[in-house]
């Protein structure tokens, strides 16, 4: 516990003791992680939840002594960097980074993208340009439209980081606390796979503006609440019944999320996670 004391000092976040359902809640709910632990422990329980690298979380190991931060998921998405601010804050005595590119001092798709603030289009596409980098540097041009782009597979294109502007309504029990509303906003994102950076607002009902709870979750994901008019809500359609019937609503998280949406079309209806439910639409 020191140890992981001294890394949130520098770092930030929250520090979750071990127990045999971590690595299933910590690969929901958070982007970055750094287990303070053995590499092998690690590795045996993420194995049976990677998906893909650009949805998976980014994970560090360090050590219990503080020698070492060594990314072993997401070296492209978070893992590398996050490695380097250990050592360069002085937490650890070493950063291990494998991924070839960042290794050999290359540049990949992945950072640039990042640099620029655009989001990779073609995800395939960066594995024959990162290998590409290994040999010579790779061109990158801009072009400016109207036009019509035919690419190969080992052309990537960025895009503008605009997010998917999603708009996640939430719908809460009474004296909710923020973690349960935090922790539902991760799962139902992840059910999507979609990410923190993709959502524009949360929405609720105007009869939840006196739960704390929502907001002080909102507040920590650093996304702003909007309080939506019951005469608005109720002239949405909605494909999911709820309780909220009982105080004159036709329900708060569809109708919330749909009532700010662009195309006014759910992706993920109402879905309850313990107390708090969750629908997202666009």
């Amino acid at each position: 516990m020191v140890e992981a004391k001294r890394v949130q000092s520098v770092i930030g976040g929250e520090i979750m003791r071990f127990h045999h359902e971590i690595f299933k809640k910590v690969m929901e709910m958070y982007e970055v992680i750094i287990a303070i632990m053995s590499i092998g422990i690690v590795v045996r329980g993420l194995a049976p939840l990677i998906t893909n690298k650009w949805f998976d979380p980014a994970v560090v190991v360090v050590d219990e002594a503080l020698h070492y931060a060594i990314p072993i998921l997401g070296g492209h998405h978070g893992a590398n960097e996050m490695a380097l601010q250990l050592f360069n804050s002085g937490i650890v005595h070493q950063s291990i980074i494998t991924t070839a590119t960042d290794a050999t001092g290359a540049m990949n798709v992945e950072s640039i993208a990042r640099e620029l603030d655009y989001s990779v289009t073609n995800r395939k596409s960066t594995n024959p340009i990162n290998v590409q980098f290994l040999n010579e540097p790779v061109e990158v041009v801009r072009l400016e439209g109207p036009k019509i782009v035919i690419v190969d597979d080992n052309v990537a294109v960025l895009s503008k980081k605009s997010g998917r502007e999603l708009i996640l309504g939430i719908g809460a029990r009474k004296g909710i606390p923020k973690d349960m509303v935090r922790d539902a906003v991760f799962c139902a994102l992840h059910e999507i796979q979609a990410s923190l950076d993709d959502v524009k607002t949360l929405a609720t009902a105007d009869i939840k503006s006196n739960e704390p709870g929502i907001f002080s979750a909102a507040e920590e994901l650093g996304k702003p609440v909007a309080l939506v008019p019951s005469s608005l809500i109720n002239k949405m359609h909605v494909v999911t019944t709820s309780q909220a019937e009982k105080v004159g609503l036709i329900g708060v998280a569809e109708p919330s999320a749909l009532a700010l949406s662009n195309l006014q079309e759910l992706v993920l209806k109402k879905t309850t996670y313990g107390k708090v439910t969750v629908a997202i639409a666009r």
